[in-house]
């Protein structure tokens, strides 16, 4: 395994060497050595990814994955070219021990990374890389690798190799799909996890805790029809239909537009919220900052992005002592539309831009775990509660003799 022996994977710090910057409007980013100079091999990798169609986030991932994975390979000092399954299975070890980098120290999070929050009963993100993580980081090594061979230079193998004896169904991220019934080799298993939807009490607590009616609107519109918040976040003026009350929204994976039905009280507030903007034109984005800031061309709102859309949700959440997150909103729209007996799993997938109704059901159709546990509570009691039966008399027993040694009356 390189350089770095399996008893020392804990101790292991990557160096500082290189970043990811926004790069051009062809290939939004890239990764760059510590002379400002792209990776070669990841340049021509990025610029192909980029010109099949995925988003810039995509980009963006990947070319973070392949940093940590170029930084890697300086620690066990191995070129990128000649890596082998030694490189990648230390490095796979290395991400199930180490702790993520992080640009700064937490404070307030501190106490709680990790940990399970009794209201919401949701884990927090702890330090450490999360199962999913890992996998993508071995899907863009394995991708990268493979474009590579599929163009007949080296390396001569792909160093992230495929195990056919474990050929189970594998998530549906690109990369990710199994290669003749097989799956990455070194890809950890996905624990089961329930959707993390919000019951009505809780919901409640949270729409009172907002703050403006943009936030009003933004959380009503995502609760109600179940888009992302990248989706949301990228919506304009144009894409709002007041009469039939609908928004559109390019989807995340197959970037098509898709009109959604939003509820009428989400419309209540965002009419609200556009009489606070004061004027709205079509080419607008929907969604702007609160307070007007100069970035370069005067004094004016700026679009709202991810990190503001969450710094609503850090502000409740300090105020309610939960740990509730933007994308929980699709989870809780999920839910109610799957327990509505007038509304079909084949109508849920459209709404929600599944592309297989496998996945829908696999999240959705599930039984409430609260309702389950009242019902078993309610039988436990019940159980308790009721009276005992005398046993039936049989042979050669007779029922007056049952009677007085179990406390029964004649």
């Amino acid at each position: 395994m390189g350089a770095v022996g399996t008893s020392e994977l804990a101790f292991v710090q990557l160096p500082r060497w290189g970043r990811v910057v926004a790069w051009s409007a062809a290939v939004p980013w890239m990764v760059v050595d510590p002379t400002n100079s792209p990776v070669v091999p990841v340049e021509a990798f990025l610029t192909d990814f980029a010109a099949r169609g995925n988003a810039a986030s995509s980009v963006r991932s990947y070319a973070f994955a392949l940093l940590r994975w170029w930084r890697w390979l300086l620690v066990v000092d191995v070129h990128w070219d000649c890596a082998t399954s030694a490189e990648t299975r230390g490095f796979v070890l290395w991400l199930n021990a180490t702790v993520k980098p992080r640009r700064s120290a937490r404070t307030a999070s501190a106490a709680t990374a990790g940990q399970v929050n009794p209201i919401t009963r949701k884990a927090s993100l702890g330090d450490q890389y999360q199962a999913r993580t890992i996998r993508h980081s071995n899907a863009v090594i394995r991708s990268f690798y493979e474009f590579w061979l599929d163009g007949g230079a080296r390396p001569l193998i792909n160093p992230m190799p495929l195990d056919a004896r474990r050929g189970r169904r594998a998530p549906v991220s690109l990369g990710e799909r199994p290669v003749n019934g097989a799956r990455i080799r070194y890809n950890p298993r996905l624990p089961k996890r329930l959707p993390r939807a919000m019951p009505d009490p809780q919901w409640a607590a949270v729409f009172a805790a907002l703050r403006s009616n943009r936030d009003r609107a933004i959380v009503a519109m995502a609760v109600s029809c179940g888009a992302r918040p990248s989706e949301l976040l990228g919506a304009r003026g144009v894409d709002v239909d007041w009469g039939e009350q609908l928004v559109r929204v390019v989807r995340k994976g197959t970037r098509a537009e898709q009109w959604l039905p939003v509820s009428a009280e989400a419309f209540v507030w965002l009419r609200l919220y556009i009489a606070e903007l004061g004027h709205l034109s079509p080419s607008d984005p929907l969604w702007q900052t609160l307070r007007c800031r100069d970035r370069g061309d005067g004094l004016r709102r700026q679009p709202l992005n991810y990190d503001a859309y969450r710094a609503v949700f850090r502000r409740l959440n300090a105020a309610l002592g939960t740990n509730w997150t933007p994308h929980d909103l699709r989870h809780t729209a999920g839910i109610r539309m799957s327990r509505d007996t007038r509304l079909s799993m084949r109508d849920v997938q459209t709404i929600l831009g599944h592309a297989h109704l496998s996945t829908t059901a696999d999240i959705y159709l599930i039984e409430d775990h609260n309702i389950v546990l009242g019902r078993v509570a309610e039988h436990l009691s019940t159980r308790d509660k009721r009276p005992p039966t005398a046993p039936d008399a049989a042979a050669p027993y007779d029922a007056s003799d049952l009677a007085v040694l179990f406390g029964g009356t004649e």
